[in-house]
């Protein structure tokens, strides 16, 4: 009875200090993970149409190599972690961490699965599984066949959410929607029917930061019309979103701001098929307009877009439920009393945000 007991308490042991060494394990690669996130993110709006990948290589607990995807049809994040190792001669005995799984397929790049099977890496981690359908499995079922040890899911969810447009471009067919407006602290978008400035200074370089890393921007006939908005980065250093213009009976002149040569413009419309220069116009039907619209926006390969309005814009994307994200900017001291009013939204705010008399409303869609 005396030896059972000692090997039943043995075994306990033995299976908590595995369970620690798992564990501990397991936050030893979240940290890595984090990184490789880190990195990822210096690229945000830059890698159009490809995701946001960073990659991290450790040797006997030491980072060795760091590389993330820095532009579509360059080097993927895991080639850029691999040329940044000054000793590849411990490669073999390395682990390296990536935040989505290593593709597969052959594109402008060669496949980094088969790379990583080359090297002959002795383990991988990956942050997310690739739910494109080139990818989706491959990569790692490559690894796999390979002997190399893969490890998967780990900080599954913020790789995810890093990803949050490149794969509901994948999955739904159709662009990350991001709602966004400013309103007076009485509710109207402006004065009169007239433009009207309601965003401070600092509001505005968020909204501009929001649009450069975006990968398009969309405005209606009424607002292109009223603003000339232009649609563009001004309040800060970064790339200009390409801009989206509904206009079905092309009534926007064309020497408004929104055809200058600063960015790619794509004209909906109900008249005409056309490439002038950048700017592109796209023939589309006024019946079952979301729906064809949201089609022709995947065959461009448009993976999010503001919608910046106006408020009837807004309104019908609210109504159909086509949106993932929105952001409302309440300038607290201001009240306009007559103009046009803010579209009605009613949904459970996920967080907000103080920027001196402008209050950042942030809201995610849990219902669609």
């Amino acid at each position: 009875m005396y030896q059972n007991t000692r090997q039943n308490v043995g075994c306990f042991f033995s299976k908590l200090s595995i369970f620690r060494t798992t564990s501990n394990q397991r936050m030893t690669d979240q940290i890595y993970m984090k990184r490789c996130i880190e990195l990822a993110k210096k690229a945000l709006g830059k890698t159009y149409p490809n995701p946001l990948v960073g990659s991290v290589i450790v040797y006997q607990d030491t980072i060795i190599g760091e590389g993330y995807h820095h532009k579509a049809g360059e080097n993927h994040a895991e080639i850029n972690a691999i040329n940044s190792v000054k000793n590849k001669d411990l490669l073999k005995e390395s682990t390296i961490y990536v935040s989505l799984e290593p593709c597969a397929h052959y594109g402008k790049t060669g496949p980094c699965a088969n790379k990583i099977v080359e090297i002959g890496f002795k383990k991988v981690v990956i942050g997310t599984l690739d739910s494109h359908e080139k990818v989706n499995g491959k990569g790692k079922e490559i690894l796999e066949k390979a002997g190399i040890e893969v490890v998967s899911g780990i900080l599954e969810k913020e790789c995810q959410e890093l990803n949050k447009r490149f794969f509901t471009f994948h999955q739904q067919k159709r662009p990350y929607i991001i709602l966004k407006w400013a309103q007076s602290n009485d509710g109207f978008l402006d004065k009169d029917f007239k433009p009207t400035s309601i965003s401070n200074s600092l509001s505005k370089q968020f909204v501009h930061t929001l649009r450069s890393e975006e990968h398009a921007i969309l405005i209606g006939t009424k607002t292109a019309l009223t603003d000339n908005a232009s649609l563009t980065t001004r309040e800060i250093v970064g790339r200009n979103p390409v801009r989206i213009l509904i206009d079905f009976d092309l009534k926007v002149p064309h020497d408004f701001k929104i055809f200058s040569n600063e960015a790619p413009t794509l004209v909906f419309n109900s008249l005409k098929n056309s490439e002038e220069g950048h700017v592109k116009f796209i023939k589309i039907e006024k019946e079952n307009f979301l729906d064809q619209f949201m089609q022709k926006l995947f065959e461009e390969q448009i993976q999010s877009v503001i919608i910046e309005g106006g408020s009837f814009t807004l309104t019908e994307f609210i109504k159909a439920g086509i949106w993932d994200e929105a952001v409302i900017i309440k300038n607290e001291n201001l009240n306009l009393i007559h103009g046009t009013k803010a579209p009605e939204f009613e949904f459970e705010l996920e967080k907000e945000m103080q920027l001196r008399d402008n209050l950042l409303y942030f809201y995610r869609n849990n219902q669609k």
